[in-house]
């Protein structure tokens, strides 16, 4: 008897002895796929969600999830220098040019099916006919307003908005001592849509050309400058204080707010008033910007097979779907796009489809490989003039266009 307990004692011993040795083995014979990503907390918990599934079906595979908050593209960079970089970046048009020249990426073109993306999404990704990430979601501003504001100062805003022109001149009619008709602010991605509607930019499309200093530019530089130094018909920094704009206008003290989808939860759960959005006004004939994010592969990466497969499943529907959820975005698949603002019907904004809709009249932002570099000139310049130091001639003087001509 004791002879048989021993035996099975011994066998035990010896199974559990393989069975972790076969663990072990299986955990050091996996693969790792390095996946930097910004995002807000509802979003990492979705992304880590959907990380946690894709390992349960391909338990041969780790995903070691970088979150970058803050400062994203310095601390990218960093890790491209000292050959750290990961495997699969989540990236935007405005950077990827600069990881695209240096030859830092992987050409992904043969892995999207490009007739389930907006041409608009793909076109930010796109560099010499090749495509360099698989586009997550695309970016374009809208303007949210106020009904009642509007009603109470006579403006139809689908009848009375159709260029910067209107929409100035309503800004104006909406100011009054208890708020401002329309939200003010430095960074380029708001203002160059004044521009861009008037037929005008910082650079042409092919990035090739400085267009600031044209007509149609300064007249809608103007336009902008005037509508808080001017008009005051938008608020100051003072005036803005400790608060930012989309806090003004959930409290009532802006009528009209530009802004991206990304304010849409934000303003579902905080605004108690009546609210919609409209395009931002422009013709036939201009296009405002449009940008978007995806996943690149690192060209380095040595395991490129297994980081272009998650990011096949990251940007498969059901994925996209769960992305979505958040309502921070819209999807760049047509179909995931259809889906989501099938499922807004019953919440705020009443018009959610515009989102979609505004697609054909936008364009990708014209930037190239020294968009940091052009930023930092361009606010530079900006700054005085939005302050009321400097009018626009002394703003883009013959230094600072040299100085932007330079990095074309």
């Amino acid at each position: 008897m004791k002879k048989i307990v021993f035996l099975l004692l011994f066998l035990f011993i010896f199974l559990l002895i393989i069975f972790h040795s076969y663990k072990n083995k299986n955990i050091e014979n996996k693969i790792t796929i390095k996946f930097s990503s910004w995002g807000s907390q509802s979003e990492t918990i979705i992304i880590n969600k959907l990380i946690k599934k894709y390992e349960n079906d391909n338990p041969n595979i780790k995903i070691d999830f970088i979150h970058i908050p803050q400062n994203y593209f310095q601390k990218i960079q960093l890790l491209f220098a000292s050959n750290l970089e990961p495997d699969v970046i989540f990236i935007n048009n405005q950077n990827i040019k600069m990881y695209i020249k240096a030859d830092m990426l992987e050409d992904l073109t043969s892995y999207i099916k490009k007739e389930l993306y907006f041409n608009e999404a793909l076109n930010c990704f796109k560099y010499n006919d090749k495509i360099y990430a698989i586009p997550r979601d695309i970016s374009t501003l809208v303007i949210y307003y106020n009904k009642d504001m509007l009603k109470n100062a006579g403006i139809n805003p689908n009848k009375d908005i159709k260029d910067i022109f209107s929409l100035k001149d309503s800004a104006i009619k909406l100011t009054n001592k208890n708020h401002f008709g329309i939200n003010f602010e430095e960074d380029v991605l708001y203002w160059s849509y004044y521009l861009a509607s008037n037929g005008g930019g910082i650079f042409s499309d092919d990035i090739k050309k400085l267009i600031i200093t044209k007509p149609e530019s300064i007249e809608a530089l103007q336009l902008y400058t005037d509508l808080v130094n001017k008009y005051h018909a938008a608020p100051t920094k003072a005036e803005i204080g400790s608060m930012t704009t989309a806090q003004m206008f959930i409290n009532k003290k802006i009528a009209m707010y530009l802004g991206g989808r990304w304010m849409t939860p934000k303003f579902r759960e905080t605004i108690n008033f009546d609210w919609d959005i409209i395009n931002f006004p422009t013709t036939d004939n201009n296009k405002v910007y449009i940008d978007s994010s995806g996943w690149a592969v690192s060209k380095k990466s040595k395991n490129k097979a297994e980081a272009i497969k998650f990011i096949q499943f990251l940007s498969n529907d059901e994925s996209l779907k769960e992305i979505s959820k958040t309502g921070l975005i819209i999807p760049a698949k047509i179909k995931v796009a259809k889906y989501l603002i099938e499922n807004d019907k019953n919440k705020k904004p009443t018009h959610s489809y515009l989102f979609i809709e505004m697609l054909s009249k936008t364009k990708p932002t014209p930037v190239n490989e020294n968009y940091k570099i052009i930023n930092d000139i361009i606010k530079e310049s900006t700054e005085p003039l939005f302050n009321g130091k400097k009018d626009i001639k002394n703003a883009f003087n013959k230094k600072t266009v040299k100085k932007l001509e330079s990095q074309i």
